[in-house]
């Protein structure tokens, strides 16, 4: 009570002819007093007796007793004329508890978001539990069910364990993403399937290799480094395993590891139905052939994005029943979908959804515009502002990145602006919007032709009907 008495009269507040008095309130203990104090009235002490009637009435009590004790003692207090004024009251109360905000800068909400996709599922904990128990197993699941964050924990732990790992994947994007993940880690080779192959046969791609280089070609300089090597990997990891199918690649993924493909230790992550636009039509099939005990699990549960975001990447992309639930909670942010005509009223868009994400405390590097071909709106940009805000993603610094769906698959981005969506129209067209829409993990805007935006709601109104 003195304190605040000195701590007020030292900000120069004129609180001669305020009356202080103190109480003090036990709320988890029962104070019993057992004779009358110099010290306080038994009215100043309060204990969790008192918590059954509402505080506000307690602490009206607690003051309408002082007045009382008040003007018993000094026959010149008078409870009404003495009490402090209500700009007194204010400016007791301001200085007090000052009015404060509290601001979180872009770090805090960066910080926050990576938290919160580090937590495990229990679906998740059942899979690191499957790891140990099983030495062969592929996980299936749809975009977002922590594939590539199983993939990465089951890595982690075979390093610990002293055992040396090849992860391979296909993206070559995914691939460095992996390295910088595991590089603190030892004994571990990571990237993609084939700049592993190429280090393997000891070259580099012409650069008019054709198709049949990377898919024949290679894989054969491969195998026969592996051959003369021997050289075979404790463990094998494969993320994207759906566009790693095809049996020249199998070939190679079955001399880097120890026992091969029927009877080694591999785990293998991947999408047949929905995400499969590299490899055969049935790669479960032509892995199964490989390994004939392998065990398989599903994934179900979407780790990765909000609900909205998850339910909208599948259903204007013609595909139901993908998710069994969502861990992320609702954050009541619905999914931009913008229609154009033209591609200067797409680019104009696209500059007001940047300025949108923006003014959301997203940072530039938080922002990634995806399209499905290379030379999409942001390559095309005219504006020199927007132009200037825009990089080829992996070369883009702090700067917005931009990529192709097909480069970008297997990564994502806290916001996400998908462009140049002409047609929405066959299953590759439909797996590769889901794709696109399924990378953003809090934000995601869709400029899309007017006519591609009536697709998309007619492919909702497909998946709905009864």
């Amino acid at each position: 009570m003195y304190s605040i008495r000195t701590f007020l009269s030292g900000a120069r507040m004129d609180i001669r002819h305020v009356p202080f008095a103190s109480a003090v309130w036990f709320t988890g203990a029962s104070a019993n007093v057992q004779q009358n104090s110099v010290e306080w009235q038994p009215w100043q002490l309060l204990d969790r007796r008192d918590l059954r009637l509402p505080v506000s009435q307690v602490l009206a009590s607690v003051l309408g007793r002082t007045r009382q004790h008040l003007a018993s003692r000094n026959s010149a207090f008078d409870g009404t004329l003495q009490q402090p004024s209500g700009a007194q009251c204010r400016e007791i109360a301001s200085r007090l508890r000052p009015r404060f905000e509290v601001a979180l800068g872009a770090a805090d909400y960066r910080q926050a978001r990576e938290q919160d996709l580090q937590h495990f599922l229990d679906e998740q904990y059942e899979a690191l539990d499957v790891m140990e128990a099983e030495r062969r197993v592929l996980f299936t699941g749809a975009a977002g069910t922590g594939k590539t964050f199983l993939a990465l924990e089951a890595a982690k732990r075979a390093s610990l364990e002293g055992l040396r790992v090849r992860f391979a994947c296909y993206n070559r994007l995914l691939g460095r993403w992996i390295q910088r993940e595991l590089g603190g880690f030892p004994g571990q080779e990571a990237g993609s399937l084939h700049r592993m192959m190429m280090d393997l046969a000891g070259v580099a791609p012409r650069e008019d290799a054709s198709e049949s280089w990377w898919s024949e070609q290679l894989p054969l300089l491969a195998l026969e480094a592996l051959f003369e090597r021997e050289d075979p990997a404790d463990v094998l990891i494969v993320d994207e395993i759906q566009d790693l199918s095809e049996q020249a690649y199998l070939d190679v993924l079955d001399l880097m590891v120890k026992g091969g493909l029927a009877g080694g230790r591999w785990l293998m992550f991947g999408d047949f139905e929905r995400q499969s636009i590299y490899g055969t039509a049935d790669g479960r099939r032509a892995l199964k052939e490989r390994s004939p005990s392998l065990y398989e699990r599903g994934l179900y549960r979407n780790c990765r994005n909000t609900p909205r975001i998850g339910r909208t990447a599948a259903d204007v992309s013609g595909l139901a029943d993908v998710y069994r639930g969502f861990r992320r909670p609702d954050d009541g942010v619905d999914v931009t979908f913008a229609p154009y005509s033209s591609p200067e009223e797409q680019e104009r868009m696209l500059a007001r959804v940047l300025q949108t994400f923006g003014d959301e405390r997203f940072q530039n590097d938080e922002i990634v515009i995806l399209a499905p071909m290379v030379e999409g709106a942001a390559f095309h940009a005219r504006n020199p502002a927007l132009r200037n805000r825009l990089a080829r993603y992996g070369e883009h610094g702090k700067k917005v990145g931009y990529a192709t769906v097909h480069a970008y698959k297997g990564l994502d981005a806290p916001a996400v602006i998908v462009t140049d969506i002409d047609a929405v129209e066959g299953e590759r067209a439909e797996s590769l919007l889901y794709i696109a829409l399924s990378r953003a993990t809090d934000r995601l805007a869709v400029l899309a032709h007017r006519d591609a935006l009536e697709q998309m709601w007619a492919n909702v109104t497909r998946e709905k009907r009864p």
